[in-house]
């Protein structure tokens, strides 16, 4: 049976959350640095193609997942290669970790709901 996800539920909502939280973070971090500011856009910009109803990328709602995931495990592995270890920069990958984990169940959960 296919089942179409209408609206945000709460796992849409916790994604939208920590994307909130970790592009807050990025964004004022050492502000005005550009590489940080457009870190915390990247994060905004996917989760917008993520939900929004936009019949081109609804077309591509596996690959802007995809990429999703991607650039939150990308942004996680840089900081373990570069990052200043401290209470801020844990804290914010944990957001991430947990961005990374709700984006894959949800995406998960959408492909058995459509197949």
């Amino acid at each position: 049976m296919k089942r179409q996800h209408n609206g945000i539920d709460w796992l849409g909502g916790l994604i939208i959350l920590l994307t909130v939280i970790t592009a807050g973070i990025h964004i004022s971090l050492l502000f005005p640095d550009v590489v940080f500011i457009l870190n915390g856009l990247g994060f905004l910009s996917l989760a917008a193609a993520y939900f929004l109803p936009v019949p081109f990328l609804a077309q591509r709602r596996k690959w802007v997942a995809w990429a999703f995931m991607a650039y939150t495990l990308l942004t996680i592995l840089l900081w373990i290669a570069f990052g200043e270890r401290s209470v801020l920069g844990f804290a914010t990958k944990a957001v991430e970790l947990a961005l990374l984990i709700s984006v894959w169940i949800d995406h998960r959960r959408r492909l058995t709901d459509i197949a």
